[in-house]
Protein backbone atom coordinates (compact mmCIF):
# COMPACT_ATOMS: atom_id res chain seq x y z
CA UNK A 1 0.00 0.00 0.00
CA UNK A 2 1.78 3.09 -0.86
CA UNK A 3 2.44 5.78 1.57
CA UNK A 4 0.13 8.69 1.85
CA UNK A 5 2.22 12.15 1.73
CA UNK A 6 2.15 13.38 5.29
CA UNK A 7 1.67 17.12 3.82
CA UNK A 8 -1.46 16.55 1.68
CA UNK A 9 -4.75 18.53 3.69
CA UNK A 10 -7.19 15.95 4.73
CA UNK A 11 -10.60 17.22 4.47
CA UNK A 12 -13.57 16.63 6.59
CA UNK A 13 -17.48 17.74 5.52
CA UNK A 14 -16.85 21.00 6.99
CA UNK A 15 -13.92 21.78 5.32
CA UNK A 16 -15.51 20.98 1.96
CA UNK A 17 -18.94 22.88 3.09
CA UNK A 18 -17.05 26.03 4.12
CA UNK A 19 -15.30 26.19 0.45
CA UNK A 20 -18.38 25.36 -1.42
CA UNK A 21 -19.67 28.21 -0.10
CA UNK A 22 -16.85 30.56 -0.33
CA UNK A 23 -16.84 29.86 -3.94
CA UNK A 24 -20.38 30.58 -4.02
CA UNK A 25 -19.33 33.80 -2.39
CA UNK A 26 -16.14 34.82 -1.08
CA UNK A 27 -17.16 38.14 0.23
CA UNK A 28 -19.34 36.22 2.90
CA UNK A 29 -19.23 37.29 6.69
CA UNK A 30 -18.06 34.67 9.30
CA UNK A 31 -21.37 34.73 10.95
CA UNK A 32 -22.85 33.92 8.04
CA UNK A 33 -20.17 31.24 6.44
CA UNK A 34 -20.91 30.07 9.78
CA UNK A 35 -24.74 29.42 9.86
CA UNK A 36 -24.80 28.17 6.45
CA UNK A 37 -22.47 25.60 7.62
CA UNK A 38 -23.85 24.93 11.26
CA UNK A 39 -20.51 25.21 13.08
CA UNK A 40 -19.81 28.30 15.85
CA UNK A 41 -18.07 31.40 14.52
CA UNK A 42 -14.90 30.59 15.99
CA UNK A 43 -14.72 27.10 14.51
CA UNK A 44 -15.83 28.59 11.30
CA UNK A 45 -12.74 31.44 11.39
CA UNK A 46 -10.28 29.23 12.67
CA UNK A 47 -11.19 26.67 9.91
CA UNK A 48 -10.96 29.38 7.02
CA UNK A 49 -7.52 30.47 8.48
CA UNK A 50 -6.36 26.51 8.36
CA UNK A 51 -7.72 26.25 5.22
CA UNK A 52 -5.90 29.49 3.77
CA UNK A 53 -2.87 28.23 5.99
CA UNK A 54 -2.29 25.02 3.86
CA UNK A 55 -3.12 26.43 0.51
CA UNK A 56 -6.44 24.87 -0.13
CA UNK A 57 -7.81 28.51 -0.34
CA UNK A 58 -5.13 29.98 -2.58
CA UNK A 59 -7.01 33.40 -2.74
CA UNK A 60 -9.97 35.96 -2.59
CA UNK A 61 -10.99 37.90 -5.69
CA UNK A 62 -13.72 39.94 -7.67
CA UNK A 63 -15.22 38.48 -10.35
CA UNK A 64 -15.72 41.68 -13.05
CA UNK A 65 -17.81 41.73 -15.75
CA UNK A 66 -15.61 42.47 -18.65
CA UNK A 67 -18.68 44.27 -20.62
CA UNK A 68 -18.75 46.66 -17.68
CA UNK A 69 -15.50 47.74 -18.06
CA UNK A 70 -15.47 48.01 -22.31
CA UNK A 71 -13.73 44.64 -22.91
CA UNK A 72 -16.93 43.48 -25.06
CA UNK A 73 -15.35 40.35 -27.04
CA UNK A 74 -13.87 37.04 -25.51
CA UNK A 75 -12.15 34.64 -27.33
CA UNK A 76 -10.28 31.29 -26.64
CA UNK A 77 -7.07 31.28 -28.23
CA UNK A 78 -5.04 27.75 -28.93
CA UNK A 79 -1.78 28.25 -29.34
CA UNK A 80 0.25 25.36 -31.21
CA UNK A 81 4.43 25.39 -30.17
CA UNK A 82 7.22 24.47 -33.20
CA UNK A 83 8.60 21.82 -31.19
CA UNK A 84 12.08 23.02 -30.91
CA UNK A 85 10.10 25.93 -28.62
CA UNK A 86 8.64 23.36 -26.04
CA UNK A 87 12.01 23.66 -24.18
CA UNK A 88 11.03 27.18 -22.92
CA UNK A 89 7.26 26.41 -22.28
CA UNK A 90 7.33 27.92 -18.83
CA UNK A 91 8.58 31.17 -20.05
CA UNK A 92 6.21 31.18 -23.30
CA UNK A 93 3.40 30.84 -20.45
CA UNK A 94 5.08 33.57 -18.54
CA UNK A 95 4.82 35.66 -22.03
CA UNK A 96 1.05 35.06 -22.11
CA UNK A 97 0.26 36.09 -19.13
CA UNK A 98 1.57 38.97 -19.12
CA UNK A 99 -0.99 40.49 -21.74
CA UNK A 100 -3.53 43.36 -20.41
CA UNK A 101 -6.06 41.11 -22.51
CA UNK A 102 -5.14 37.72 -20.33
CA UNK A 103 -7.99 36.38 -18.52
CA UNK A 104 -6.69 32.87 -17.90
CA UNK A 105 -3.54 30.79 -19.26
CA UNK A 106 -3.78 27.01 -19.62
CA UNK A 107 -1.08 24.68 -20.77
CA UNK A 108 -2.69 22.00 -22.31
CA UNK A 109 -2.09 18.60 -23.37
CA UNK A 110 -3.17 17.70 -26.81
CA UNK A 111 -2.52 18.91 -30.17
CA UNK A 112 -2.22 21.97 -28.44
CA UNK A 113 0.36 23.92 -26.02
CA UNK A 114 -1.76 26.63 -24.61
CA UNK A 115 -5.22 27.44 -24.48
CA UNK A 116 -5.52 31.39 -23.94
CA UNK A 117 -8.67 33.06 -23.01
CA UNK A 118 -8.55 37.01 -23.55
CA UNK A 119 -11.10 40.14 -22.88
CA UNK A 120 -11.11 43.01 -25.85
CA UNK A 121 -12.07 46.02 -26.54
CA UNK A 122 -13.40 44.41 -30.27
CA UNK A 123 -12.57 42.13 -33.39
CA UNK A 124 -9.89 44.62 -34.25
CA UNK A 125 -8.41 44.04 -30.81
CA UNK A 126 -8.25 40.70 -31.04
CA UNK A 127 -7.39 40.74 -34.63
CA UNK A 128 -3.72 42.47 -33.49
CA UNK A 129 -3.22 40.13 -30.60
CA UNK A 130 -3.62 37.01 -32.65
CA UNK A 131 -1.97 38.23 -36.19
CA UNK A 132 0.77 40.83 -35.12
CA UNK A 133 1.20 39.72 -31.21
CA UNK A 134 1.14 36.07 -31.39
CA UNK A 135 1.51 34.52 -34.77
CA UNK A 136 4.78 36.22 -35.30
CA UNK A 137 6.48 35.07 -32.58
CA UNK A 138 9.12 32.35 -33.72
CA UNK A 139 7.96 29.86 -31.72
CA UNK A 140 4.43 30.19 -32.31
CA UNK A 141 3.62 27.01 -35.00
CA UNK A 142 -0.31 27.64 -35.36
CA UNK A 143 -3.20 29.39 -33.61
CA UNK A 144 -6.85 29.15 -33.79
CA UNK A 145 -9.47 31.49 -31.94
CA UNK A 146 -12.67 31.02 -31.09
CA UNK A 147 -15.16 33.75 -29.92
CA UNK A 148 -17.14 33.08 -26.47
CA UNK A 149 -20.75 34.03 -27.43
CA UNK A 150 -21.77 33.36 -23.51
CA UNK A 151 -20.51 31.03 -20.75
CA UNK A 152 -21.62 29.56 -17.42
CA UNK A 153 -20.10 30.08 -14.21
CA UNK A 154 -19.66 27.21 -11.88
CA UNK A 155 -22.17 29.19 -9.31
CA UNK A 156 -24.97 31.94 -9.86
Amino acid sequence: MPEQDPSATLLDEIDLAIIEQLERNGRMSNSELAARCGIAESTCHKRVRALVASRVITGFHAEIDPNAIGLNLEALISIRLHAHARGNLRRFQAYLEKFPATRHVYFVAGDRDFLLHVAVRDAAELRALVSDTLSVREEVAATNTSLIFDHSPRYR
